[in-house]
């Protein structure tokens, strides 16, 4: 004989489905996608090369640095407040601009003594 679930439980297994639910729950995930996403990418990076202390620094800043610009896109995209847009706002200007910079960064030859 097969049973029918009770309407009870199907509201619950309706209720437990991501039919999109608290915007802000849903902007903490995609943040927290693209922070793990940068942060895997970087120290892939950083154990496939031997590198040092400077080169390090940077690639890890450089990851720091998108998985902030990444945040400030949700809450540009996301939030009504004025104030939380013009932070987002200046924190994805600064840290493209701060981004590109350490791209364009090249290590120094160490100088002989």
């Amino acid at each position: 004989m097969i049973r029918t679930a009770p309407p009870i439980a199907l509201l619950f297994v309706l209720g437990a489905c991501d039919g999109g639910g608290d915007p802000v729950q849903q902007a903490l995930r995609e943040a927290s996608a693209a922070n793990q996403a940068a942060a895997t990418r970087t120290t892939a990076e950083i154990q496939a090369a031997s590198q040092t202390a400077d080169q390090a620094y940077v690639a890890k800043m450089i990851a720091h640095h998108e998985s902030a610009v990444a945040t400030a896109r949700v809450a540009l995209r996301d939030s009504r407040d004025p104030e939380i847009r013009r932070m987002a706002q200046m924190v994805i200007d600064t840290r493209t601009r701060e981004i590109a910079e350490m791209k364009t960064w090249a290590p120094t030859a160490p100088k002989a003594n």
